[in-house]
């Protein structure tokens, strides 16, 4: 494992990098950067601790949104998949997927 020392809102660290990720913990040191400097910049938070606990929340609320984006997408394609191969293999499932359907279909919403 080597070392890089990075700036993380013109503060100094070393951190431990494994072979071959440099380039990938440079992003990361960049994005953390970046959301540390914008609060800081807003001006309505000074301490470097919250400024840290803050850009961190950001970071992570992006990371969890993109996460239930990227699960939600292919759903459909899964869910279409499935309804056509039960169909065609069982009519007792044919016939529960559709009234499924139809229940859902009413509501528009899952919950």
């Amino acid at each position: 494992m080597k070392q890089i020392e990075v700036q993380i809102m013109g503060q100094s660290y070393l951190l431990g990098c494994p072979d071959g990720g440099e380039a990938q913990l440079r992003e990361a040191v960049d994005r953390v950067d970046a959301a540390m400097c914008k609060i800081r910049d807003a001006g309505k938070v000074k301490a470097r601790d919250r400024i840290a606990v803050l850009a961190s929340l950001n970071l992570a609320f992006d990371l969890a949104a993109q996460q239930a984006a990227a699960a939600a997408a292919p759903a459909p394609a899964v869910a279409a998949a499935t309804e056509e191969t039960a169909a065609d293999t069982d009519p007792k499932a044919a016939q529960l997927i559709q009234r499924l359907d139809q229940a859902l279909a009413g509501d528009g919403h899952l919950l």
